[in-house]
């Protein structure tokens, strides 16, 4: 499929719009524009932790880009491209597809850098170099979207790095990597049990069914993840291709804990030539979040405190809109499906392979 008529002009579009709403809510399967009208420039601008990834990545690395010619693909408001040249990069190209270019015009000349950042109103797939440029020494950008890759435009990404990045040029950031674990999000439909004097328990249990069926985006705090973290993806970012992000998919047999609406989480990290790394799990909230698929209630009401729960979970491209991505959660059997070792559940083969293991460790 051709990138270029692949990319759905409101993307951009919604871009424009400065003011944010209040609450960002995401669905997979959306077929317009909403979510990057909540995604807007506003939120990004005062994600502090964002923001403070990306100035320590580059101002305080200044070394790497002294003297250097640097691409921002979707350049937003230009605040990346503000912190290329305050790190003593010779030549920024700032590539905006939307209106907002212009605004980036105005963000540059008023921070005294219209000589050094270049702001041009563009898709990156239609952007040229001017002649006798040659290739660029970095390409930055801040295309992730939820769980990494929804609505995000890595695939953009990819496409300038291919055709405008020297082979010896960096890429920030330059590693991604997803992450999944099981979490509990006690309290979530509570408030249905009594609402003005009147049982609710039936729209509940509807709204929980439905947050089965697709993730929620939360901010999950550390005590409710009951796992460090299961890595689905990882992306080296000067090597991956478009082909590559089609999709992922792991396997997972969960032990079932004393967890209220229990679920899988999904968040993401990010890491910079230049050592420094973001870390959704630890770090301060962000306007991505994490993404949150709630296990079916009725397989949690009919299993017990040990017992194993299976399930996959895959993350693939829409085949109509390329920035976004379905996922689905499929319980398994669990008794057919391989466990860790050793496993802390109650199935028989599993109580007899811990106590062999445990036997061997005596012998020895």
């Amino acid at each position: 499929m051709d990138i270029e008529n692949a990319i759905n002009g409101t993307y951009f579009d919604s871009y424009e719009d400065l003011e944010p709403l209040h609450d960002i809510q995401f669905w997979a399967d959306r077929e317009d524009a909403e979510v990057h009208n909540e995604m807007i420039h506003r939120i990004m601008l005062t994600d502090k932790p964002r923001q403070d990834a990306y100035q320590q990545a580059i101002l305080g690395h200044r070394d790497l880009f002294e003297g250097k010619t640097v691409l921002d693909v979707g350049a937003g408001t230009g605040i990346l491209s503000v912190f290329c040249a305050q790190a003593g990069a010779k030549r920024v190209y700032a590539v905006e597809a939307s209106n907002l270019a212009r605004l980036a015009r105005e963000v540059v000349k008023e921070n005294g850098f219209e000589g050094v950042v270049e702001v041009v109103e563009s898709k990156v797939e239609d952007f040229q170099l001017p002649e006798g440029e040659g290739k660029v020494d970095i390409i930055v950008s801040e295309w992730m979207g939820f769980f990494l890759l929804h609505e995000g435009m890595l695939d953009s990404v990819i496409y300038a790095r291919d055709k405008f990045l020297k082979p010896s040029g960096l890429m920030f950031p330059d590693t991604a990597t997803i992450y999944v674990a099981p979490c509990s999000v006690p309290g979530r439909f509570d408030e249905f049990e009594s609402l003005s004097g009147v049982s609710l328990r039936c729209f509940g249990r509807e709204l929980r069914k439905q947050k089965s069926d697709k993730p929620e985006i939360l901010n999950v705090e550390g005590d409710q993840l009951l796992h460090e973290g299961h890595i689905m993806a990882w992306l080296d970012l000067k090597e991956v291709s478009t082909d590559d992000l089609n999709e992922f998919d792991m396997k997972e047999v969960l032990i079932i804990q004393e967890a209220a609406s229990p679920g899988r989480c999904i968040w993401f990290d990010c890491s910079f030539p230049s050592g420094t790394a973001t870390d959704r799990r630890r770090s301060p909230a962000t306007h991505w979040k994490q993404s949150v698929i709630l296990l079916p209630e009725d397989a949690c009401e009919t299993v017990d405190k040990l017992d194993p729960i299976a399930f996959s979970l895959s993350l693939a491209r829409n085949t109509e809109h390329r920035r976004r991505y379905n996922l689905q959660l499929t319980l398994l059997d669990a008794e057919k499906e391989e466990h860790s070792l050793p496993c802390e559940c109650v199935m028989t083969k599993c109580i007899l392979m811990k106590a062999h293991l445990q036997s061997m460790e005596v012998d020895q």
